[in-house]
């Protein structure tokens, strides 16, 4: 398949090309951050297009006029108008395109970065791969979305799966997407979405992964690396709403999951109580910190930070814990193998290194490292 805008948005580098060869790029690319390691082959997806069930949009006016939706140019922030994305859930490339018809009617202007002036300013949809129901936030400008009963009144006549809207002002100048200040203007506010049978409430500020097929392969993947046994207590780094933390659970004597977000900690406890499970606890805290408080070491060690990765400190934390054992999950392999070498220097060594194909045509890629402590 050909996207007509891929020069100009520039998101999906591999698009055009097959989908293996992308596959035979990604795991050229990891193996050689990782040198003398055997990298086993990309675990990648049967149907790779309309997999992100997480979406954004941003907005601009044309010069005769009429408000368009897309996203933003490679290195910029030009919006590049495209209806269709290839790597988008048909259903959020629907209610994208209904919304900016309507608003459009509505003659509701758009944010100016430069001016700071205008009303819609980014569109974020999360689609449950459970039931299909869709969570809706308008990223607004201004305090007021102007209308927004008349907007969204006819949204969902078009759209019945939207299960409920949040308004979210944002009126800094900054390239995140949400601000701090939202009111939920129809439905709960959340959804629910499922992985290997344990449910999660999704909020406008939760984590969870874009592509939900390939979520559970890198979630297995890395519970089958971990070979975590019914005696032992794990700690599972940067937890986010708890997924891989509550996935653990069903293994493991107690997992502890730790997160520097307060929300991310209230929606985990939640999903905790949700699914009745109660070997699982929840910490807010910088790693570092909690790490240095602990008695006890940990048998093994998950972490799946962000883009930058553990870092030197972090890195040193986990070396003094005494776990023998860890399962690194990354979408940077460049911070992870960094991290990596750094856990060397406490006697981890690598054993594993598994490719998780979550971005299909784009050039990133998630990765599954397994290493142990020498002697264990």
């Amino acid at each position: 398949m050909k996207c007509p805008v891929q020069k100009q948005c520039g998101a999906c580098r591999y698009m055009g090309t097959s989908y293996p060869e992308t596959l035979h790029k990604k795991h050229k690319f990891v193996s050689s951050l990782f040198p003398g390691q055997k990298v086993e082959l990309v675990r990648g997806m049967e149907e790779p297009y309309h997999y992100r069930h997480k979406v954004y949009a941003a907005f601009r006016r044309t010069k005769d006029n009429h408000l368009k939706a897309g996203m933003y140019e490679e290195g910029s922030h030009r919006v590049v108008s495209g209806s269709e994305c290839l790597i988008q859930h048909e259903t959020a490339n629907a209610i994208i395109r209904d919304f900016t018809q309507i608003a459009d009617r509505m003659h509701l202007s758009a944010y100016h970065e430069d001016t700071g002036f205008g009303i819609l300013r980014h569109l974020y949809l999360r689609i449950s791969h459970l039931d299909g129901s869709v969570l809706l936030v308008i990223v607004t400008g201004t305090k007021d979305l102007t209308g927004s009963r008349k907007l969204t009144g006819e949204l969902l006549k078009l759209h019945p799966e939207i299960r409920t809207i949040i308004v979210n002002q944002n009126h800094r100048r900054t390239s995140m997407v949400l601000g701090e200040k939202e009111k939920v203007i129809f439905g709960s506010g959340y959804i629910y979405d499922a992985i290997q049978g344990i449910r999660f409430r999704i909020s406008s500020h939760s984590f969870f992964q874009v592509n939900p097929v390939q979520t559970e392969v890198l979630y297995q993947t890395a519970l089958d690396l971990a070979t975590i046994r019914s005696d032992e207590n794990v700690l599972d780094l940067c937890c986010g709403i708890g997924a891989i933390t509550l996935l653990a659970a069903k293994q493991a004597a107690h997992v502890t999951g730790i997160e520097v977000v307060p929300q991310a900690i209230r929606d985990a406890k939640n999903n905790a109580r949700e699914n009745r499970i109660t070997n699982a606890s929840f910490v807010c805290s910088d790693i570092e910190t909690y790490l240095e408080k602990q008695d006890s070491h940990p048998d093994v060690i998950i972490a799946d930070p962000p883009r930058a990765g553990l870092g030197k400190k972090v890195c040193h934390a986990i070396g003094s814990s005494g776990c023998k054992r860890m399962v690194y999950i990354s979408c940077n392999p460049n911070t992870q193998a960094a991290d990596c070498e750094q856990l060397k220097h406490y006697g981890f060594k690598i054993q594993h290194i598994v490719p998780v194909d979550l971005f299909c045509f784009t050039e990133h890629i998630e990765t599954v490292v397994l290493m142990l402590r020498k002697n264990t």
